[in-house]
């Protein structure tokens, strides 16, 4: 599975950036604890990738440890919005090109404004996802932010 090459992964040889994958199961279930155990992963250093609507109908990508809830107060005043909510899942595919479970902030369909919890600034290297359910890749999150233009903010209580 690892000899498969996703379009993150693509992107980031293309853009120079050492990172690891990292496999799991795809019978290991899309939520991200499972995940993390799945790969021997501290939870905290491992990001699902949440995309929002805001009120103004843009849309925004925000990254956070995935033992965590995304605090929409924040991440509505990260955004400039008066409010934000997750956008309904069969909207998804079409928005990012990836599907639930598999959505990584890194090649998405179109450059979204991204958001990066702070926390990813304590650790060397952060997971999120390699673009489909049963792959992660490990980087580092300043390359992450720096790839994806994101913005470090707090997001979670």
């Amino acid at each position: 599975m690892a000899d498969v090459k996703t379009n993150v992964m693509r992107i980031l040889d293309k853009a120079g950036v050492p990172y690891r994958v990292h496999t799991y199961s795809p019978d290991t279930g899309i939520d991200g604890v499972s995940v993390a155990r799945a790969l021997g992963q501290d939870p905290q250093a491992v990001f699902k990738t949440l995309v929002t609507q805001g009120k103004s109908r843009a849309l925004y990508v925000f990254v956070i440890p995935v033992a965590q809830t995304l605090n929409l107060r924040m991440a509505a005043s990260a955004c400039g919005e008066k409010a934000v909510e997750m956008i309904p899942q069969k909207a998804l595919l079409p928005s990012t090109g990836y599907i639930h479970g598999g959505c990584s902030p890194i090649g998405m369909k179109k450059a979204l404004p991204t958001f990066i919890d702070e926390t990813a600034q304590l650790f060397d290297a952060i997971c999120v996802s390699a673009g489909k359910i049963g792959a992660q890749v490990e980087l580092s999150p300043d390359a992450l932010a720096s790839l994806t233009g994101a913005k470090y903010v707090p997001l979670t209580d």
